[in-house]
């Protein structure tokens, strides 16, 4: 066989050349160009000389647009976007849940990433969960988790934006405060939850079930609490600007609003009420990170990914792996190729189950983890013929971490994650923004509504992330005091020739990475566009204890996409894959979403994935 291991070996390197743009030499390349096929996609690739939204909602990129044409930049028009997907898909996302961003400020030129994320109350207590509920991670309050997500966008815009928190948050406000037509996706997530109605909170339901019945499409909801929250804070950033304050001090202060004023306090007398941990203390302390993030290069490309405190390191694994073999010599989406994939997707998931943790809290051998070396190394346990069946053992990137090299690895015990009917609710949204200065910004804003109990009077709920922790001593991401769950959500943002290139990322649970990377496989191998990259079939992994709770594994198991010819599938379960066969355009597959700055021409591109509800709107 032409790619068997035995001459696959050695594994790259010509890609290696390119990795010192990282310590600032010119790459001598910017030879992006889209394709000329003319193919028709489902939806169409959008393209804009002034800016392009691409948001999981469509009012919500409308919403985007309109902040770019009254002169905000891609940082203030990602952040009203966010918003409005706060208000849009409550099913999805949330004002107190989660917001991971990763962007880049042209005027600064800073490439930073705002974890987003919310950290255990100190009143946490794993061996609580561990006597009172049989070592599982309970439904409702007791997940909670400090709310990241206002913190983030609030950053954001103050550090990074132009324009006021007023003009940015009006269109949510308006959008909470007026009503908004219920989408056919929302009404098909309430239509699922009405046989457990009576399982809600009951604020939840009075909000968005009203007369107790799941609203249809294009059922116009309102949600008061929420949009007296949003004004509140709009009205302190006033009053602030009334007093003198500058832009960013004023918007400061709306943030100490939330998470020090009125709003911290009925969130704490809410959860002494009914048995939560979160206290105003937690509020007061948090503060979202703001950090560099991780890197890798692939084939010229600079690609860049948050921490491991989510799974984002997964996308540079992945990619560090598969730039050990000449994949332009396979052809797209056959046996081989996929084969592939799968086997280095695999691997690195098992990183992830064994590494990945808070590294604050949990010492993370990422420098390792991330090493084209430790990739070498992982590459050379694929076979080409026969897969590995079940999720691998991990490897040992400690040989590859400074002053760690003689660590030994003892391999996580997955035997206690079985399959199980059924799956979490769906969750997460996403989206980018970019503008004709280079501004780049990549948000996934996540946790529904229904994850926690939702606090009477502010029309959100605290963040369920907490459902990703694990009731485990020991584990990487073991619950404990002020530490940050292991978040599945990790939006990415790529350079070419050290100029702002691509903001992408997705909803989909632990599908994210995956999608991600065949979606950035095809621009880069295949000629695609971007809209044709996204909308190409894809498979997914299960191999692996899944991220929420109560963590299904599925041993060897890979989802394919009926479009993937038969023959392939057929030739994928003969070599060890338990293949399972996916809609045409499985939701599971996740919804990847992406703004482009075309190097040659300086045009803004924006595609959106049809497998669920969203838009792309240039300007």
């Amino acid at each position: 066989m032409a790619h068997n291991m035995r001459s696959w070996p050695d594994l790259c390197p010509a890609h290696d050349q390119a990795s010192t743009v990282s310590e600032g030499a010119p790459l001598a390349r910017d030879d992006f160009a889209v394709s000329t096929d003319t193919s028709l996609t489902v939806r169409p690739l959008v393209m804009g000389r002034h800016g392009v939204v691409a948001a999981g909602h469509f009012l919500a990129a409308r919403v985007g647009e309109h902040i770019l044409s009254a002169g905000g930049n891609a940082i203030d028009a990602g952040v009203a976007a966010g918003l409005a997907i706060n208000v849009l898909l409550f099913d999805r996302t949330s004002f107190g849940g989660v917001a991971p961003i990763i962007l880049y400020h042209a005027r600064s030129g800073k490439l930073l990433t705002l974890d987003g994320l919310g950290v255990w109350p100190r009143l946490a207590n794993l061996e609580h969960l561990q006597r009172e509920y049989g070592g599982r991670m309970p439904e409702g309050i007791l997940r909670s988790v400090t709310p990241g997500a206002p913190d983030a966008w609030l950053t954001a815009l103050e550090r990074f934006g132009t324009l006021t928190l007023g003009e940015v948050m009006e269109p949510a406000l308006e959008l909470a405060a007026d009503g908004a037509p219920t989408s056919t996706c929302v009404a098909g997530t309430l239509r699922g939850l009405r046989g457990s109605i009576d399982k809600l909170d009951p604020v939840a339901v009075e909000t968005f079930f009203p007369g107790r019945r799941a609203p249809d499409p294009g059922t116009v909801l309102v949600q008061p609490d929420l949009a007296r929250v949003f004004r509140a804070l709009i009205e302190e950033e006033a009053r602030a600007r009334r007093l003198g304050a500058e832009r960013r001090a004023a918007i400061g202060q709306a943030r100490d609003l939330f998470y020090k004023g009125w709003i911290a306090e009925e969130i704490d007398a809410f959860h002494k009420a009914h048995g939560g941990w979160m206290r105003r203390e937690d509020l007061a302390a948090h503060a979202v990170e703001v950090a560099p993030p991780l890197h890798t290069s692939y084939h010229g490309y600079d690609v860049y990914t948050c921490g491991p405190w989510c799974q984002g390191p997964l996308l540079i694994q992945f990619l560090n792996i598969l730039g050990c073999f000449e994949v332009d010599s396979f052809k797209h989406n056959s046996f081989e190729y996929l084969h592939l994939l799968i086997e280095a997707m695999n691997l690195a998931l098992s990183d992830r189950e064994n590494f990945y943790g808070d590294p604050h809290m949990v010492d993370v051998p990422i420098n390792g983890l991330i090493s084209k070396e430790y990739a070498r190394e992982q590459a050379a346990r694929i076979r080409s013929d026969r897969a590995a069946g079940a999720m691998p053992a991990p490897g040992n990137p400690w040989r590859f971490e400074p002053g760690s090299s003689h660590r030994s690895v003892a391999p996580i015990d997955v035997s206690r994650y079985v399959a199980s009917a059924g799956s979490p609710p769906g969750d997460t949204s996403y989206v980018a923004t970019g503008d004709r200065e280079g501004n780049l910004f990549s948000a996934t804003p996540s946790d529904p509504v229904f994850h926690t109990p939702m606090i009477p009077g502010l029309g959100f709920s605290c963040s369920g992330r907490g459902s990703q922790s694990r009731v485990v001593a020991g584990h990487p991401s073991a619950l404990a005091p002020g530490k940050r769950p292991r978040l599945t959500p990790n939006p990415a943002l790529v350079m070419l020739g050290g100029r702002p290139f691509m903001a992408f990322g997705c909803p989909g649970a632990d599908s994210q990475t995956q999608a991600m990377l065949q979606f950035f496989l095809n621009l880069v191998h295949f000629g695609m566009n971007p809209q044709q990259a996204i909308e190409s079939p894809r498979v997914m992994s299960l191999n692996y204890p899944a991220s929420f709770a109560p963590h299904q594994y599925y041993p060897g198991r890979v989802d394919v996409e009926s479009r993937i010819p038969a023959a392939v599938r057929a030739r994928l379960h003969k070599a060890g894959h338990d293949v399972r066969v996916a809609s045409e355009w499985a939701g599971v597959m996740s919804s990847v979403h992406a703004v482009l700055i075309n190097p040659s021409t300086g045009v803004l591109l924006g595609a959106a994935d049809p497998r669920r509800p969203g838009a792309a709107i240039g300007w």
